[in-house]
């Protein structure tokens, strides 16, 4: 067994070169359990909510009795995060205890999955391997594929296994989804409680307090589950986590890496007859930072289990974990993609009460249309109040507004994240350790996103960790390129010039990435954009640099842009194209694009979502945040609660 000693030192190694951007973490191998009695491990977790909507972390919050009966025998961790904020991505991170935008699963929905790299397994796998008995209730959403070896003995509950046999036990609870949420915003409260990132409106008013009454459904549910394992004979015997899928679900939560949208609820039940293996005592809470990376090796290290070396996460619980490593814990790291047909590519770094927010691409805006958001009427309300200029001068407006490249928040004195502190001098070094810190992180992943997701699919997702290690070089230095919008333009204007002078193709489809992220500063670069968009042999850097002269009114974006739609082969190239459209159209300057019917060939929801809007497609129309345009389209159909 490994010494404490040796532990703590291997430990703070890690941490030290992680923190300067050298390495990933690597997770110490679990220590032995008893063979002869090992522990159950069952996780509860309700759908797309937030901390913020439980009395247990938040004044404002709905009560939860069930839950708070089970802190009262285990352990309320203060600070646990999701690395992604909408589910697939966020459930393949459970089950892997991997960064996503290393292993190539940080998109959703997914257009392809990818396999795992050799010798991991999921969570379930490991379990079942072990001698566990697997059951699951029942979402298996993941954006990897996985067939060696089968997972799940059961789709619903424990019961089946063997006499003595140990099981885990994950089960899903609906009742929290944004779906719901949806159905039950209808609006009609005067007063009540709406925080300053939303318009106070009776609409917004109402979301939250429908949505704090949709938890005392759910802590309903998650009390019956803790019943039946008390009326089995069995709660002694088991370590309960409840936790939230990642955040949400009011507008701006879920699919985004605000707080709102990451910071999680996590309570564990410590079993009496396992209390031993843990240094954490009941009815008591930690401080330390813990991560969906975390969940898998933890429960490994509970159960005796050896962690795989590929893993990203380490344990916070279980042998050779103590209590004060746990608090020295300080850092989360958040992902941010493709969320059905929305794009962006945005990352964080929170450490301590100081939140980074690095915006790759600032100019899409968080309120870009995404069909199954503006189902939800206070995201419709949200858009009609912005687009009727009521929101002028407000935190609220600045959701349809272009973001900074960075953004530094203290979420103490901020919990909104309202107030960007990247301009200010008074945190200019903590604001320069961090962005440090995150763009090291990016290069030692490294982070497969620096490549579209469409070049991903075509080159990187038959083997996705070997193709982030085969150009990990070129990766950093289009972080490095990517990287030149956080200086002045005079700083950054030779850089860009190198990069558009490129061979590599991605190196001139960041430089013009920069280019609109600089906006008018930079149309001494309008001569060489107009001739990359009519001449460059890679669409998607023609789509860019139509993108930038757009952007500035330089020129009509739409010959360009259709040529490359109508000649496409690839359907996530389209998506990612006509997400530009949509920023074009809805965004400033504003135009007005006419997509001839049957010029895109490729076929694909998320191309219907996005043609429904722009009312290229009458067969397939999507809701639109404009009564106006809601007017013109035919309604949707009810779909399942899929995510």
């Amino acid at each position: 067994m490994q010494s404490r000693r040796t532990f703590l030192r291997d430990t703070l190694t890690l941490t030290a070169a992680v923190t300067a951007g050298t390495i990933l973490p690597t997770p110490v191998r679990a220590a032995k359990t008893n063979k002869k009695k090992r522990p159950n491990i069952v996780w509860l977790i309700s759908e797309d909510n937030s901390k913020h909507f439980l009395k247990l972390y938040d004044k404002e919050g709905a009560k939860t009795p069930n839950i708070e009966k089970l802190a009262q025998t285990g352990v309320v961790f203060n600070h646990a995060f999701s690395n992604c904020a909408v589910c697939s991505a966020a459930r393949s991170v459970l089950a892997t205890g991997c960064y996503g935008s290393r292993i190539g699963t940080q998109f959703h929905r997914k257009f392809k999955t990818v396999p795992l790299q050799a010798g991991l397994a999921p969570i379930p796998a490991l379990m079942r391997e072990a001698g566990y008995y697997t059951s699951n209730k029942t979402k298996t959403d993941y954006n990897f594929h996985y067939k060696a070896k089968p997972t799940w003995n059961s789709k619903s509950t424990w019961t089946g296994r063997n006499k003595g046999q140990p099981f885990f036990h994950k089960q899903s609870f609906p009742v929290s989804h944004e779906s719901r949420l949806q159905a039950a915003n209808k609006g009609g409260l005067d007063k009540g409680y709406a925080p300053e990132c939303y318009p106070d409106t009776p609409l917004f008013r109402q979301a939250h307090k429908a949505y704090c009454d949709i938890h005392v459904k759910m802590d309903a549910e998650i009390g019956a589950v803790i019943d039946n394992l008390t009326k089995d004979g069995l709660l002694d015997d088991t370590f309960v986590f409840y936790f939230g899928d990642h955040g949400g679900v009011m507008p701006a939560s879920k699919g985004y890496l605000y707080e709102r949208g990451l910071w999680v609820p996590l309570v564990i039940h410590i079993p009496e007859n396992f209390k031993h293996l843990v240094d954490l005592k009941p009815n008591t809470r930690a401080d330390g930072f813990v991560s969906f990376i975390d969940f898998a090796p933890t429960i490994l290290n509970l159960c005796g289990i050896d962690i795989p070396k590929m893993m990203d996460g380490k344990p916070f619980m279980g042998p050779d974990v103590t209590k004060a490593d746990l608090e020295q814990r300080d850092e989360t790291f958040g992902i941010a993609d493709r969320f059905d047909e929305k794009y962006d590519l945005v990352r964080t770094l929170r450490k301590g009460k100081f939140k980074y927010m690095r915006s790759y691409q600032p100019f899409n805006f968080d309120g870009l249309m995404n069909v199954y958001r503006y189902k939800m009427a206070s995201y419709r309300e949200w858009f009609k109040l912005y687009k009727a200029g009521k929101l002028k001068g407000t935190a609220a407006e600045q959701f349809y507004l272009p973001r900074s490249p960075e953004a530094l928040y203290d979420i103490d004195a901020d919990p909104f994240e309202t107030k960007n502190l990247a301009g200010d001098p008074a945190h200019a070094k903590t604001l320069a350790a961090l962005r440090e810190n995150l763009s090291g992180r990016m290069k030692a992943m490294p982070d497969l996103s620096l490549f579209p997701e469409s070049e991903l699919m075509k080159s990187a997702f038959g083997n996705p960790v070997k193709f982030g290690q085969t150009n990990k070089a070129r990766i950093g230095e289009l972080v490095d390129i990517a990287d030149l919008s956080l200086v002045s333009f005079a700083k950054a204007e030779a850089g860009i010039t190198a990069a558009l002078a490129s061979t590599d193709p991605w190196k001139r489809y960041w430089g013009l990435i920069v280019c609109s992220c600089f906006g008018n500063e930079a149309k001494g670069f309008v001569d060489t954009a107009k001739k990359i968009a009519a001449n460059d042999s890679e669409p998607l850097v023609r789509v860019r640099a139509a993108e930038f002269l757009g952007l500035i009114s330089a020129q009509d974006p739409q010959p360009v842009i259709l040529d490359v739609l109508g000649k496409s082969k690839s359907y996530a190239e389209v998506v990612l194209v006509l997400n530009t459209v949509v920023l074009l159209t809805d965004g400033k300057p504003g135009y007005k694009f006419d997509i001839p019917k049957g010029l895109i060939k490729q076929k694909d929801k998320q191309i219907s979502n996005r043609l429904g809007y722009l009312g290229t497609d009458p067969n397939e129309p999507a809701t639109a945040p404009t009564d106006k345009k809601n007017k013109k389209k035919k309604k949707w159909k009810k779909e399942k609660a899929a995510e």
